[in-house]
């Protein structure tokens, strides 16, 4: 992204109505409508009726394709990325309104475009990401503010990936921790063999954080390249990929690895398994982040177990660090600049066709990947 060619003048969005634009510019109103008249009145989609299990997941070859609204396009989607966040949708851990399109992580071309969006230069054809909810689907309605440009030289399956992975670890390694850690500290990121902590490991070190990542044995080749300082490397739970973080006296390591003074911040995306380790490797004055609950949801805690290191804690989530469109695209530029300069390796693990909805759900849950998870639209 060209922060002088996009930010958020290029995609601003005014508040009329389509039928007021009608009334007041018929040649604008004529042009939308040309642009609708070229989408399907039906799509495929994955879509949730019934909370549920991975086969909670149906594909739908009659969904109705979303009208295009006053200040949105409507983006034919290529890619669409598997998340965490979409199983505990799927799942009802957050709930949300019945029936809906799974996603919320996509990345195309514009299929059709509001009076508003092509007022502030958006067009037919341009290459996109995004993240709003609604993206297992053939065609996804996206407000002109959440589109992000993809610069030449990013593929779309890249820039798909970089929506909420990237997001999510670049608030987390740049925001969240509340300016607790400085240049040369310690901090903790566990399961960087996965997708958002390979990540967050590298631009840890891009912030000139000292890196302490977990991995598991079968993904050691993976956590090997992200320049972590320390790499500790678990055994697997029987029968899965997933790290066993009984395997091995993490805290310990830690403590010796950092003279006995701890991390200043631990970045954990795994929950229930790791939050007495979390804790316990936390620095004087040091933040644990929860920030996903791959192993299960954090149990509630005493807050009087933060006493003994006057320790902080948060559970942030991506939306509340992107709450401006200035924000949104300052995170992107640098994300999008890290890698047109090659300082950030981005690892594409697996692409299901939509059609393997279920499938591609049953892959991530399982501890599976290496990377990003996309489904092929």
């Amino acid at each position: 992204i060209n922060s002088r060619n996009s930010p958020a003048k290029m995609f601003s969005v005014a508040t009329a109505t389509l039928r007021r634009t009608a009334t007041q510019s018929p040649n604008a109103y004529s042009f939308v409508c040309r642009s609708m008249s070229s989408l399907p009145e039906t799509m495929k989609a994955a879509v949730v009726r019934e909370v549920g299990d991975a086969h909670a997941l149906k594909v739908e070859t009659d969904f109705p394709t979303p009208a295009l609204e006053a200040g949105k396009v409507i983006v034919k989607n290529d890619f669409a990325g598997i998340n965490f966040i979409d199983t505990y949708h799927r799942k009802g851990l957050y709930a949300r309104d019945l029936p809906f399109v799974g996603g919320q992580e996509g990345g195309g071309t514009v299929a059709a475009v509001s009076d508003e969006a092509a007022a502030e230069g958006i067009k037919v054809g341009d290459r996109v990401a995004y993240s709003v909810f609604g993206s297992y689907a053939e065609y996804t309605s996206v407000p002109a503010a959440k589109l992000l440009p993809v610069p030449e030289g990013v593929g779309l399956d890249t820039a798909t990936a970089c929506v909420v992975q990237g997001l999510t670890a670049h608030y987390l390694t740049s925001s969240a921790h509340a300016d607790l850690i400085k240049e040369g500290d310690w901090c903790l990121i566990h399961g960087v063999g996965g997708g958002t902590c390979q990540w967050a490991a590298q631009m840890a070190k891009l912030c000139g954080h000292k890196v302490i990542g977990t991995c598991s044995k079968g993904k050691e080749d993976i956590a090997a390249k992200l320049g972590c300082d320390e790499l500790l490397v678990l055994d697997e739970v029987p029968g899965t990929s997933y790290e066993d973080y009984e395997s091995m006296d993490i805290v310990s390591k830690v403590m010796e690895i950092t003279d006995g003074k701890g991390c200043k911040s631990v970045i954990d995306g795994i929950g229930k398994s790791t939050v007495d380790i979390s804790i316990g490797c936390l620095a004087h004055r040091g933040i644990f982040i929860s920030f996903g609950n791959a192993s299960g949801a954090v149990p509630a805690f005493p807050v009087l177990r933060l006493i003994g290191k006057s320790a902080y804690v948060t559970r942030p989530k991506l939306l509340d660090y992107i709450t401006t469109r200035e924000e949104l695209v300052t995170r992107a530029d640098e994300i999008f600049g890290w890698l047109k300069d090659g300082k950030l390796n981005v690892s594409v693990d697996t692409t299901f066709p939509l059609d393997q909805a279920a499938e591609g759900h049953l892959y991530l849950e399982a501890g599976k990947s290496k990377g990003k998870v996309l489904y092929s639209i």
